[in-house]
């Protein structure tokens, strides 16, 4: 599948990321986290949530989840200040605010 939203492309048949056709290398459990927030862009995806998608359940701590969600906010020239694709809802997860296109 390719999700594209402004400058971006994600693709996750051939695990990329791409800025303006540009291969961007991420860290696998960053793109998982990545690939997840932008598939349920239209929904606040707890904690829980990604720790079963990502980590497949196993016990971690909050700093990995929040290591994961910096690198990919970095990746997009984001930052937990801004917040501009990436938002932190306090308490109850994240949510990717970007308009999401599915291409084929």
């Amino acid at each position: 599948m390719l999700y594209k939203f402004g400058t971006f492309e994600l693709d996750t048949d051939l695990l990329e990321f791409r800025v303006s056709d540009k291969v961007r290398p991420l860290e696998p459990q960053v793109f998982d986290v990545f690939r997840h927030l932008v598939a349920n862009a239209d929904r606040v995806i707890s904690r829980d949530e990604l720790i079963d998608v990502v980590w497949a359940g196993r016990a971690i701590f909050d700093a990995s989840i929040s290591s994961r969600i910096n690198a990919a906010r970095k990746a997009l020239g984001d930052s937990g200040k801004q917040q501009a694709l990436i938002k932190t809802v306090p308490r109850r997860g994240f949510r990717f605010l970007g308009n999401v296109a599915i291409a084929n």
